[in-house]
């Protein structure tokens, strides 16, 4: 029998497995084995849902109440600590006067006098741009932990005596931090608005708030979309001191 044309003659070829063909098994192989391992982890649920974030938020604020009360009691015991030390107090007057300069100083003790408070807040629900501004992103339209930071440090520079973010003294280990739209300070979570009150003299802390170029740049937002500002001044107020834990938690090199 004459072969066709174009046939090659001989005997029959045997099958080889060519790169091509190895490559793309492995790739059905691996995608088998992700959906695999998507079903055992989904046990047939929904994956995307936000059921997991929701569970999240709620443990963040049930640590939140927790911690609360967890500063509720350690101020009482500090209270009582410093009243049975007032009874059985040793100290010359020139330690009791050095050690009163480093309690305010910590911000253990309360402190008074004029002052003033910054609000802060998100812009409202439907907030539109301005006349002349770009169409708001949804950063543009709530408060930052660089806004709120912006601000403490402002009010530190105007020689503020004392700080207190929302119900909270500062202190030199307080770390103002955001994540998404709460405010995380000292283990208590806070929405806005949030409310920063110092106490000193209300001209040089109104001018350093008004010097601060990160403040400058909030105050285009403010304008551009709507994000709350407020400054009210006090003739007095009274910022209690701070009663948590004082305890400092590092690394340690391993021996």
């Amino acid at each position: 029998m004459s072969n066709s044309v174009g046939t090659p003659e001989g005997p029959g070829r045997t099958a080889r497995w060519r790169p091509v063909r190895v490559l793309t098994l492995a790739v059905f192989a691996l995608a088998g084995l992700i959906f695999v391992t998507s079903f055992n982890t989904a046990k047939g649920t929904n994956i995307r849902t936000d059921a997991s974030l929701l569970r999240l938020s709620d443990l963040i604020e049930q640590r939140s109440h927790k911690n609360a009360g967890l500063d509720d009691s350690t101020s009482a015991l500090r209270s009582q600590v410093d009243t049975l030390a007032a009874r059985d107090d040793g100290s010359t007057r020139a330690e009791d006067e050095r050690l009163d300069a480093l309690e305010a100083a910590a911000g253990t003790t309360e402190v008074s006098g004029s002052g003033l408070t910054v609000t802060l807040n998100d812009a409202p629900p439907n907030a539109q741009a301005a006349p002349g501004y770009p169409e708001p992103q949804a950063n543009d339209l709530v408060i930052h932990q660089q806004d709120l930071q912006a601000v403490v440090n402002a009010l530190w520079q105007g020689g503020a005596e004392g700080i207190r973010v929302m119900d909270q003294r500062l202190i030199s280990t307080s770390a103002v931090r955001c994540v998404g739209n709460t405010l995380i300070l000292q283990g208590r979570v806070y929405s806005p608005p949030y409310k920063i009150t110092a106490v000193g003299d209300r001209g040089k802390l109104s001018k350093a708030l008004s010097g601060s170029p990160a403040i400058q740049n909030y105050q285009l937002y403010v304008k551009a979309y709507g994000l709350g500002w407020k400054v009210d001044e006090h003739r007095a107020v009274t910022l209690p001191g701070y009663s948590g834990t004082v305890d400092l938690h590092y690394a340690k090199p391993v021996s």
